[in-house]
């Protein structure tokens, strides 16, 4: 992955912007009416996160057809290996741009990669976070790319979830998944969760997907007030982070620069938890 430049962004305030700030900022226990698994329980039964990802790596590919959402031109497939069938999400997207408008504003040195669903599963995995299925990299006609699990049993969306006013059934436990979110898209500066990419399975574990406009060049986090509470063992992980470990992890997928401003917001977000006191820290059930 070839060096990068400075990201710089700037918004103009449009429904998408407004949507996504409802979201960060809607009340946890917000009353609500009642196509993407936690590590803790994988969606085909039997199946480990390992295998998964073996399956992602090997599986033939027996026929694919659009996602239907997004404008990455994600594509789901189904894919086979003789005993296990199951549908994955195929990102080849892989742009950068000096400038890019949108109906959010403009952003300098725009980058829109299928790396960074690898590097977001692969953080999810050392911070034991559970909330993002796994994401591979595998060729496809000819194009690297992101080959991710496609979550079983869904029920909606969180865009669906606040449009037909459903509750979930655990309001404690859907509070601190929320917290979890928001902690993690700062951590990783993502610019793009909206309602559609939260999706909602009939566990009601909340599952992250689609992060292809991530892992900006910034040291300090985006948007500080959705910092709140969390989980302590993850929390345990998030301070033990280092360059080396990450480096490791995902050279292919992050450049330097990119690891060191994760960690730098990475620093930022143990301050505001640590000044929290006892309360800025939960046992996950």
């Amino acid at each position: 992955m070839g060096a990068r430049g400075t990201h710089g962004f700037r918004f103009a305030v449009s429904a998408a912007g407004l949507a996504a700030l409802l979201l960060s900022r809607a009340p946890l226990a917000t009353r609500l009416s009642a196509d993407q698994a936690p590590v803790a329980a994988p969606a085909t039964p039997g199946l480990s996160i390992e295998q998964q990802e073996e399956f992602l790596k090997k599986a033939k590919v027996l026929r694919t057809r659009g996602a239907g959402k997004g404008v990455t031109g994600t594509v789901r497939a189904t894919l086979s290996d003789g005993t296990i069938t199951h549908d994955a999400s195929i990102q080849t997207i892989d742009e950068s741009m000096r400038e890019f408008r949108s109906n959010r504003g403009t952003e300098l040195n725009f980058v829109d990669s299928w790396r960074y669903n690898v590097a977001a599963y692969r953080l999810d995995r050392l911070l034991e976070i559970g909330m993002t299925p796994p994401s591979v990299e595998r060729t496809y006609q000819n194009k690297a790319g992101a080959f991710t699990w496609w979550v079983d049993d869904v029920l909606m969306d969180e865009g669906a979830r606040l449009k037909d006013k459903v509750t979930s059934p655990n309001v404690p436990s859907w509070n601190e998944q929320m917290w979890i979110v928001r902690l993690f898209d700062q951590l990783i500066y993502n610019v793009d969760r909206n309602l559609g990419n939260l999706l909602i399975d009939k566990q009601w574990h909340v599952w992250m997907i689609d992060h292809t406009r991530a892992f900006r060049l910034y040291d300090k986090v985006k948007t500080p007030a959705n910092l709140s509470r969390c989980d302590r063992r993850v929390f345990a992980r998030l301070k033990a982070l280092d360059a080396a470990t990450l480096k490791t992890s995902m050279d292919a997928y992050l450049t330097g620069p990119e690891i060191k401003s994760l960690l730098n917001r990475r620093d930022e977000i143990v301050t505001v938890i640590e000044k929290a006191g006892p309360v800025g820290l939960f046992d996950r059930k």
